[in-house]
């Protein structure tokens, strides 16, 4: 399976940071769950090792895991992290949602 998700340099950047400081972390794992304001949020996880069913993205020294069922609804999407007055996130700048809430990680299609 391919996939057009992308990764932004100030989210490689930062997952090199994260995972360089967690022993036996190699990735930031990313998913979409049922549930959140707007009928679908997503998880951010470390991890150590791609499942068979996952889909790898890389950027530099970054690696970024989404899970098979996860990447259809991830389909189009950036993965970016932000620092700004509101605080340091990983946000998902997704064109399929058509609604989201305030926090950033709730979504719906």
């Amino acid at each position: 399976m391919t996939t057009d998700v992308t990764l932004s340099e100030s989210a490689a950047k930062r997952i090199a940071q994260i995972v360089s400081a967690e022993a036996g972390k190699q990735a930031l794992r990313v998913s979409v769950e049922g549930g959140g304001c707007s009928g679908f949020s997503y998880k951010f996880d470390l991890d150590g090792a791609p499942t068979d069913d996952d889909i790898v993205i890389s950027r530099g020294n970054a690696k970024v895991l989404i899970d098979s069922m996860s990447i259809v609804y991830m389909a189009g999407s950036e993965i970016d992290f932000v620092d700004n007055l509101l605080g340091q996130s990983f946000q998902i700048k997704n064109p399929n949602a058509v609604a989201s809430c305030g926090c950033g990680t709730s979504f719906s299609i």
